[in-house]
């Protein structure tokens, strides 16, 4: 399979047209990956479109692509965001590499009560950085014709207060995920809460503001993998797998 570099100079790509990428991609193109002329690879925006054709070009910083396929994905819907809880170590992160690789739309970094990492500061700025490097790479592997959103650090009143149907995963809930109505959604935001679970009070405030809580299984999933499972399972029941 092709690999993926993403640029903004796609501009109005049709089959036939020679487009050139320079910067960062190229470099990592020509230099690490050692991609030659002759090789077939994709190209994307980020925004929905992909191009596809043969390497024409590969020296002096500059990768040259002559496009033999352009698809234009249109967005989603409903779309699928995930609110990930700020874990420890590298969970949250592993979090949404997943759920990007499983067509989320947005990630959402959530400052839950009982998350033990902090991003206070600095840290808010340096953290969402991260995670937009994390999407934008897990998206490449996966081949994605668009980049998830990385929203700013958000509070439990903020996620309280997102369009759509919200649900938040809790392992004591009396409805499974798949008794949930959800084609009818304009937006679907999962939320995931840290290793110590989500606090009472915070359950409280957004079953207050509309969100439903569901369950997944008999099993409680780490913080890691309960997010992705949700957003494989609701692809499954939108009819997308």
């Amino acid at each position: 399979m092709a690999s993926l570099y993403l640029t903004d100079e796609l501009g109005d790509a049709r089959p036939g047209a020679r487009i050139e990428v320079t910067g960062d991609e190229a470099r990592h193109a020509l230099q690490v990956a050692r991609v030659r002329v002759g090789e077939r690879i994709a190209l994307g925006d980020g925004r929905g479109t992909l191009v596809r054709g043969a390497v024409v070009g590969a020296a002096a910083g500059i990768l040259a692509v002559e496009v033999d396929e352009v698809v234009r994905d249109p967005e989603p819907h409903p779309e699928l965001w995930l609110a990930q809880a700020l874990a420890k170590g590298d969970r949250d992160e592993l979090a949404i590499q997943a759920a990007t690789e499983l067509g989320v739309a947005g990630v959402i970094p959530w400052a839950a009560e009982r998350s033990v990492t902090r991003w206070e500061g600095a840290k808010v700025a340096r953290g969402e950085e991260r995670w937009r490097t994390i999407v934008r790479e897990a998206s490449k592997q996966a081949i994605r014709s668009r980049v998830p959103e990385v929203a700013p650090l958000a509070t439990t009143a903020q996620l309280a207060a997102l369009p759509g149907l919200v649900v938040v995963l809790e392992p004591s809930a009396g409805i499974p995920l798949t008794a949930l109505e959800l084609a009818s959604a304009e937006r679907i935001t999962l939320v995931v809460g840290p290793e110590g679970g989500i606090a009472p009070r915070e359950l409280e405030r957004l079953a207050d503001a509309g969100a439903r809580l569901a369950r997944l299984g008999t099993e409680v999933l780490r913080t890691s993998t309960a997010g992705p499972a949700a957003l494989a399972a609701i692809h499954t029941r939108l009819g997308r797998w």
